[in-house]
């Protein structure tokens, strides 16, 4: 297959590197809104450098979109009116709108859209949702996820990013309803602001938490921070009545147990790129085996807009101060239309 990547940044670049070894990808091609870091990744892996016009009159068999997230929702809108398969990074869009319309051209051409929930693909996800469908646990009653990231992103990604609960715990959000099979009914979220003046600046938060409330009334936390300098840690805790299990829980863990019994540690993981490699380049083999028929879609777009519900029902409640239905965010023009 001849394969297109549209953004050559970091996670651009780590997927250019996965696909340019694949079996099934014959040939790649890559292409930036900056012509340099497009050759420059192309160069890398043997691809060749294009522009995104270029890349779409082309005709690839696929594309995968991880450009910036205010430009998500064009490409994948346009990808579908040609009738190219598409992989797009999380999230969706900037806001709910958009988003909306995106998924609606999907949907009104046809087209195929996977979207890029890594955790769905490691090892550790996978296992904790096989032990609650086999009772391991017992009766669930609450999950724990922490998210933190070593730093915040560059001062000129912030106000593109979509802010920590659409950007970072967007992840955490589908995690959730993935493992536990569960849809978020309502949620109560608050938000600081500890360092750099930058994301408060932009309007976003630093530090986050959320309270969220599963249908079967099975409770959960999320907390995210842009400042945790030991490392990045993802985790979550999956309480029930007979067992507790967790993800993400090892000796790459930068947490600093304070008892004399406490286990060696290794390095910690940098960043998201280290700890999920094996899950980002999982996802895009599936996404290939979907283009090619061999299997079903594991995260079409309809996935995507309701992680990013939750996140929208997140700012309302961080902004409003209040506890938040979810159904409340999905009242929005369009929103029920696309699930349905």
């Amino acid at each position: 297959m001849r394969i297109g990547i549209i953004g050559a940044g970091r996670i651009g670049a780590f997927h250019a590197a996965t696909l340019a070894v694949h079996d099934d990808v014959a040939s790649l091609v890559v292409a930036d809104a900056d012509p340099v870091r497009a050759r420059k990744v192309a160069v890398a892996h043997g691809a060749a450098a294009t522009s995104v016009d270029a890349l779409f009159r082309s005709r690839p068999d696929a594309v995968v979109i991880a450009s910036a997230t205010a430009a998500h929702p064009g490409l994948v809108a346009k990808a579908a009116r040609l009738g190219i398969p598409a992989f797009c990074e999380t999230p969706p869009a900037l806001d709910l709108a958009a988003a909306v319309a995106a998924l609606a051209a999907v949907a009104g051409a046809g087209g195929l859209l996977q979207v890029g929930f890594q955790r769905r693909f490691d090892e550790g996800y996978g296992a904790a949702r096989r032990v609650l469908r086999e009772g391991g646990a017992g009766r669930l009653h609450t999950v724990r996820m922490v998210g933190s990231d070593p730093a915040p992103p560059p001062p000129a990604s912030v106000p593109l990013s979509g802010g920590l609960y659409r950007d970072c715990l967007i992840h955490d959000f589908d995690a959730l309803r993935w493992v536990t099979g569960e849809e978020i009914a309502e949620v109560h979220a608050l938000g600081a602001n500890v360092g750099s003046a930058v994301l408060l600046d932009a309007g976003d938060a630093d530090t986050a938490a959320a309270v969220l409330t599963l249908d079967s009334g099975v409770l959960a936390t999320a907390t995210a921070t842009r400042y945790h300098a030991a490392g990045y840690d993802v985790r979550m805790e999956l309480a029930g009545t007979q067992d507790q299990f967790a993800v993400g829980l090892g000796s790459r863990t930068p947490l600093t147990p304070l008892e004399a019994e406490a286990q060696p540690r290794r390095a910690p993981w940098p960043g998201s790129l280290d700890r999920f490699a094996a899950a980002y380049r999982a996802e895009l083999a599936a996404f290939l085996r979907v283009v090619q028929g061999a299997q079903p879609n594991p995260c079409e777009g309809r996935e995507g807009l309701r992680a990013m519900l939750v996140a929208e029902a997140c700012e309302i409640s961080l902004r409003e101060r209040r506890p938040v239905r979810v159904d409340e965010v999905a009242l929005t023009a369009g929103v029920r239309e696309v699930l349905a």
